[in-house]
């Protein structure tokens, strides 16, 4: 196995279920909130040429839109959900607004609405505990009042937004409004600029996949479309409470590109919520995963190094004998010391069901089943040593069984009612050969012959035998038996019977229940459920902390296993026949994934997907060992494997890696990755001066959007572009074979 790309993870972009996702700049209204008047004037011609000019009554209006408050019911979503607890120091929040138009339905400076009219005139703050004088544990404490005490600076300090009186009407003096308080210098360090809040807000909408199709700009769906305000500011890595404001900038054009006034600003806060960061290690799945699949970060592991087996050098020139050892532990073996029957000591070759080779061929076998472990050893006669693989797999399958009482119980069960199958067919060979039932070859024999006499003729024997029977007895009459005693049966012609075609099937049958029972916990066995995970890795090096390992299963070394297992309480050769019964069940795993990593117990929901060619491999089984293992079994060898982190809603952010991925802004593939931003990995070089973790969308220096620009080798980005690069998509990780 080796892994793709190169450069690590790649954020998870084929979803399962079909469905579109399109971004829109903005939706600017045909008319702004605000109040107008309507001006009427008709000239008339007089009989004598001159003009008459009548001027109507002027006809007032309002365009009423939210200005100090929005409805809590026009929030769709937000992003860390209100009161969430998680690792967020890589998302930018975001709220979720209903009304598509809202962010743009008046003009960021009241009176000049042509004047970047795709700039809204609202924004979402973020602020840490310790930073708002008025809110020092970041839990969303605001000051209310009406909008006539905010305007006259009577809600506490800060300056207020300076509106002009002409735009408002009467009523909106007497509505509610809560503030809250930023400090100058803080304010300062998070206000975005005007032309950044045009790249932070954008409309998305959601609906079905023909906008997928090549060629398809189908209009936008009005039921599906919703404004999007995304903040410029990371939550602390070092983790804490956060609180998050989406404030009216209105009144406060002036502060967005010069310094604030000393006493700070007192915003009007339309909503806030807050949330929890934990605490950021620096590593998250992405990083985990890139570890996993490379030694550096960009290096992929050597395809070797992704097998199970034991690490170790070969020396330069090996003889006959050390290339022995060294194929053998090259395939997944331990040379471990033996200590033989005869107490002998000597060294000897152990591996599990798990082989980071395909297992050799053996030589067909003498019998169709190991009845001792002894069978099973294999020795290698030319160099004097045994390989006890097969021989442990033989006593770890009966050690399973015989430390289940349930299994032992079923497996005795299902001889007893088998053998007793035989044995009425060996009496009644007549009946092998017609549609037996499970009843005829279990229930008592008299019952059997009391029922047909019920039958034949319809009733008639049975009313013949009752109407003789009371003269018979009376006359004294008795009958006797007239059959020919049949000599006992031979054990050998027993197994001989078991063997016939067909009679496996009517014997199971008899079996019923019992049978079941024990081919499914034999099934279970050959999924390597009942095994020690000692048995799984006899090594702890072979998987080591933060590591991946492939292996293919050895269906010899599961089938001693089952041997094994089914080597408890025979008595005699029809026993062990009969266990040949129960050998026929589901299918052995060919192939297996071992993954050692924080990954599994911190992304317990983590998707693997696995391939052969292009078809999707299901798992037949995915178990956890311990806290931090997890063991996938599959029914074919893969070629390809996949690790996704678990799907969240759609946020925006940059990767574990410190990277974004570049996406396709036209033609037929617009969305699909095209590569990571940027390269070398590290977003610090985009974040504000001043430590405050605010990213520098469009200001001085190394600006983000005019980075993304030029790496798409395009002049400008519009909002809407922007927004599908910072898309924080899971991160996936592949690994690949090649021959």
């Amino acid at each position: 196995m080796t892994t793709t790309p190169a450069s690590g993870p790649r954020p998870f972009t084929q979803p399962a279920a079909k469905h579109r996702t399109r971004f829109f700049d903005h939706r600017i209204p045909s008319l702004y909130a605000g109040r107008y008047t309507i001006n009427n004037r008709q000239t008339l011609k007089d009989v004598d040429g001159a003009d008459r000019v009548i001027d109507a009554t002027p006809q007032p209006f309002d365009v009423i839109e939210p200005r100090f408050s929005i409805d809590p019911a026009g929030i769709n979503a937000r992003f860390p959900v209100p009161d969430a607890v998680g690792t967020y120091s890589q998302i930018l929040p975001h709220i979720n607004l209903d009304a598509p138009g809202l962010p743009w339905n008046r003009p960021l400076v009241p009176g000049s609405p042509n004047e970047r009219e795709e700039v809204p005139w609202m924004a979402l703050l973020v602020f840490r505990e310790d930073e708002l004088p008025e809110d020092p544990d970041a839990v969303g404490k605001v000051i209310g009042g009406t909008v006539r005490a905010l305007l006259a600076s009577q809600l506490g300090p800060g300056q207020p937004p300076v509106l002009p009186v002409e735009s408002l009407r009467e009523e909106e003096y007497d509505e509610q409004c809560v503030t809250v308080l930023v400090p100058a210098a803080l304010f300062d360090k998070v206000k975005p600029l005007p032309v950044e809040m045009g790249y932070l807000a954008h409309v998305r909408e959601g609906g079905p996949p023909d906008a997928t199709v090549a060629g398809s700009d189908p209009e936008p769906d009005e039921e599906q479309l919703n404004g999007i305000v995304v903040a410029n500011r990371f939550p602390a890595a070092a983790g804490g409470r956060h609180v998050v404001h989406l404030v009216s900038l209105e009144g406060f054009g002036q502060y967005l590109t010069a310094p604030a006034p000393a006493g700070g600003v007192r915003l009007v806060s339309l909503t806030s919520w807050a949330f929890t960061t934990e605490a950021d290690s620096g590593i998250g799945f992405g990083d985990l995963a890139q570890h996993l699949a490379t030694s550096d970060g960009v290096t992929p592991r050597d395809a070797e190094e992704l097998r199970l087996r034991l690490p170790f050098s070969a020396p330069a020139n090996p003889g006959a004998e050390e290339r022995e050892a060294l194929d053998r532990m090259a395939s997944g073996a331990l040379a471990l010391p033996q200590r033989l029957e005869t107490g002998e000591r000597t060294l000897a070759f152990h591996r599990g069901p798990l082989t980071a080779r395909p297992a050799r061929d053996l030589p067909p076998p003498a019998a169709v089943r190991l009845e001792s472990p002894g069978e099973a050893l294999i020795y290698l006669e030319k160099y004097g040593v045994f390989d006890t693989g097969y021989g442990a797999a033989f006593t770890a399958g009966r050690l399973s069984a015989l430390a289940d009482a349930e299994f032992r119980t079923g497996l005795l069960e299902f001889r007893s009612a088998a053998r007793s199958a035989v044995r009425r067919l060996a009496s009644h060979p007549q009946l092998a050969g017609s549609a037996v039932t499970a009843r005829q070859l279990t229930a008592p024999l008299a019952f059997e012959a009391f029922d047909r006499m019920l039958l034949d003729d319809d009733g008639a024997r049975f009313t013949r035998a009752v109407d003789q029977a009371g003269p018979q007895l009376r006359a004294g009459l008795r009958r006797t038996a007239t059959t020919t005693a049949r000599p006992p049966r031979a054990a050998a012609d027993l197994c001989a019977l078991v063997s016939q075609p067909g009679i496996a099937s009517i014997l199971t049958q008899a079996a019923g229940d019992r049978f079941h029972a024990v081919t499914k916990w034999l099934d279970r066995l050959r999924h390597l459920e009942m095994l020690g995970f000692e048995h799984l890795v006899p090594d702890s090096r072979m998987l080591p902390p933060e590591s991946i390992r492939f292996a293919y299963v050895d269906p010899g070394w599961v089938r001693a296993a089952v041997d094994g297992a089914l080597s408890i309480g025979v008595g005699h050769a029809l026993d062990a026949d009969l266990n040949q019964l129960a050998t026929t069940g589901g299918p052995v795993p060919a192939c297996a994934v071992l993954i050692r990593s924080a990954l599994v117990p911190n992304w317990p929901q983590i998707i693997v997907t696995a391939y052969a060619g292009t078809s999707v491999v299901e798992p037949l089984r995915s178990a956890v060992y311990g806290t931090d293992v997890r063991l996938l079994l599959y029914s074919q060898v893969i070629d390809r494997f996949e690790l996704c982190e678990p799907p969240r809603g759609l946020c925006f952010g940059i990767g574990d890696v410190g990277t974004i991925e570049l996406r396709e802004i036209s033609g037929d593939r617009i969305g699909h990755p095209k590569g990571e931003f940027p390269q070398p990995a590290g977003f610090g070089r985009f974040l504000r001066p001043g430590g405050a973790d605010v990213l520098n969308v469009y200001g001085q220096g190394d600006a983000l959007v005019p980075a993304l620009a030029r790496a798409h080798g395009v002049q400008e980005l519009a909002s809407a572009q922007f927004a599908l690069q910072m898309i924080n998509a899971p991160q996936a990780q592949t690994f690949s074979y090649q021959p």
